[in-house]
């Protein structure tokens, strides 16, 4: 009986010595990224057929943010994100026509930024930031490149079928995309296992609900929401798979979560494409259902409970945030566009005065600050995809051409309906200004801006690992 009583006790001093340590680590941060997933997508931002109990619990847990922008089409949105910068100001490996950049091993990602102050890095799902099309990529412009210890990836989209990829090695071709929502968590959870004992930041880029969309049999047909409700609940189920694991290797209060998506959704009929209400347009637009997403971010005793957040929050926002909550360093011999908004998700209030830019690929669309967005005149079409392609995949009312500066007050007109910029010429005024500043600063159709990065290719050694793709 001693000896038992003993064993526990060890047990017990284990334990505490282990949550002891966890509690004088830097926090961890997960990020769980959707594929064009829209702003109505979720229980907890007005769904009336889409179940998400796991997301929601997390904002209810959490704080939730309304006003939280991505960019309107993937690669971009992952560049974004990855080095909090608009996606115009970014190196890339590549001649600049692509809508999805390769990103340029001259950025600094958010897995480089925490890196040296003791971060174990893993990348699980879609790339995409090394070439669009699963079997014209770049190899050396793969995750294990650009910061990240561990990968298991699909290197594009799936618009018609996925190669997975550990690290640096091909070890599938033409998977079943019915499995990719669990297989990737079951990676996810793995990397969080192993990496318990360390601070960790990990990037999980779910390729669903892009289509194809495909779902595991287990959720096929549960959703009132169809095909795409079905995708989003096995989404939400494999979320709560995360969050119990955290909380049974005691590591849910010493870690970020961040749920959100690349952009809006495809305006797709039948049951194939999400919704963006009340917003306008949907994703490749730059009305407000391409850009602005579903944001929530939890992290017991740091982020409050059940707050909702108003503030204009933008991807781009993350790696300053991140790199500030973690002791890391921002790259200083660059301009960043993000802004540590890390005092606002710990429930300080503060109001940011800074600009949003709306960029479809190289276009400069529109510009919001405060309640006010001001889209631009359209200039006249020419050979470029996003004039050429990208308004098909906008609902007819949507394909509108501006001929002058339009301007909506999104606090009383959320769906962009009310051009009020007679009323305000001095809004305008105020708006092009910014306008004509990202303009020169950032870029503009086919000029880079001054504090742009280079388009061009750079020497890479090729890692001699990386099956061929035949």
């Amino acid at each position: 009986m001693k000896k038992i009583v003993f064993i526990a006790y060890l047990i017990l001093l284990s334990s505490c010595a282990f949550s002891q340590k966890n509690k004088s680590q830097k926090p961890n941060f997960i990020i769980i990224f959707t594929d064009d997933q829209g702003y109505q997508d979720l229980g907890c931002f007005g769904s009336p057929n889409i179940k998400t109990p796991n997301i929601d619990k997390m904002a209810s847990e959490g704080m939730k943010f309304t006003n939280f922008y991505a960019q309107t089409v993937c690669g971009p949105s992952r560049a974004a994100l990855m080095t909090g910068c608009y996606p115009m100001r970014n190196a890339r490996n590549d001649n600049g026509d692509n809508p999805h950049p390769k990103l340029a091993l001259s950025e600094v990602t958010i897995a480089e930024v925490l890196k040296p102050v003791g971060y174990k890095t893993g990348m699980i799902g879609k790339w995409d930031l090394a070439g669009h099309n699963p079997e014209k990529f770049n190899p050396d412009l793969l995750p294990m490149h650009q910061g990240f210890d561990e990968s298991f990836l699909t290197p594009g989209s799936n618009d018609a079928r996925v190669h997975l990829i550990r690290n640096n090695k091909l070890i599938e071709k033409n998977a079943d995309m019915s499995t990719l929502t669990k297989r990737y968590t079951d990676e996810a959870l793995g990397f969080i296992e192993r990496n318990k004992e360390d601070s960790f930041f990990l990037y999980l880029a779910h390729t669903m609900p892009h289509t194809k969309l495909a779902v595991s049999d287990t959720f096929k047909g549960k959703s009132e929401g169809g095909l795409y409700g079905d995708v989003i609940e096995e989404i939400d189920y494999n979320v709560g798979r995360i969050m119990a694991k955290l909380k049974v290797l005691g590591l849910d209060n010493n870690t970020y979560v961040i749920f959100t998506s690349d952009n809006g959704p495809w305006w797709i009929k039948k049951d194939h494409g999400g919704h963006a209400e009340p917003l306008r347009g949907a994703k490749t637009s730059a009305w407000e259902g391409g850009f602005r997403v579903p944001a929530i971010i939890r992290a017991p005793g740091k982020v409050p409970a059940g707050k909702t957040s108003e503030n204009m929050v933008a991807t781009i926002d993350l790696l300053p945030t991140i790199a500030k909550i973690a002791g890391a360093e921002v790259p200083k011999d660059r301009v960043i566009d993000g802004v540590d908004v890390s005092e606002i998700i710990h429930g300080k209030s503060k109001e940011l005065g800074r600009p949003f830019f709306y960029y479809q690929h190289h276009i400069l669309r529109a510009v919001r600050k405060g309640k006010w967005k001001l889209h631009l005149p359209h200039q006249p079409k020419t050979n470029s995809i996003v004039h050429r392609k990208w308004p098909i995949h906008s609902a007819p009312k949507d394909r509108v051409e501006f001929t002058k500066p339009v301007l909506y007050n999104l606090e009383d007109d959320i769906a962009e309906t009310i051009d009020v910029s007679s009323e305000n010429p001095q809004v305008v005024s105020e708006l092009l200004k910014l306008l004509n500043w990202a303009k020169k600063d950032i870029g503009y159709i086919n000029k880079r801006g001054e504090n742009a990065r280079p388009v061009g290719n750079e020497p890479y050694h090729t890692p001699n690992d990386l099956i061929p793709l035949n």
